[in-house]
């Protein structure tokens, strides 16, 4: 990043570079963030939700994610597969009001999911070393630092080039650890 400035800050065409590459990080990120669980833990969380209350699929989907700090979003398409399944081995039970299917366990599903501990299914769900954070904060970095190009004085874009410069050797710092 050395040098990769100009001394007199920034402005016109290379502001819009800025807030470019900051768009382009943000949806490098954003496709990467959370992670992908299998078909068994889909399963796993639809039949401990339904064992608190019954819900339909778009709920379900909205409390993963919440239970697991965001770090967990199944998709349409794995959920409801999965719910279907699991009417079809007669676990659960839809009713459709107002077109829209709420699921619920049958007698059966609630055998199947008494005495399963519900939370380590949320614990696992959260990425290793907090992922979910590291793209917010060099979306928030890139953020600051395009704003002190827009509209910092020379002397504040130097050291802001600085201030970045370290910290990439620092975070580099990091993997060169063990």
């Amino acid at each position: 990043m050395h040098n990769s400035y100009p001394a007199g800050g920034f402005g016109g065409a290379h502001i819009d570079g800025m807030w470019q590459a900051v768009e382009e990080l943000r949806s490098r990120f954003e496709k990467r963030s959370g992670t992908r669980a299998g078909r068994g833990e889909v399963r796993s969380a639809i039949l401990a939700l339904l064992a608190e209350r019954p819900m339909h699929g778009y709920q379900m989907i909205s409390e993963i994610e919440d239970r697991s700090g965001g770090s967990w979003k199944p998709s349409a398409g794995s959920v409801y597969p999965t719910l279907q399944l699991l009417v079809d081995e007669g676990l659960i039970s839809a009713e459709e009001s107002n077109g829209r299917k709420t699921y619920s366990l049958t007698e059966t599903g609630r055998e199947e999911v008494a005495g399963a501990d519900a939370s380590a299914l949320w614990e696992s769900a959260e990425p290793a070393a907090g992922f979910a954070a590291l793209p917010k904060a060099g979306i928030e970095l890139a953020q600051a630092a395009a704003q002190v190009g827009r509209s910092g004085s020379p002397k504040q874009v130097q050291e802001a080039v600085r201030v970045l410069d370290e910290a990439r050797r620092r975070l580099y710092s990091i993997l060169a650890r063990d």
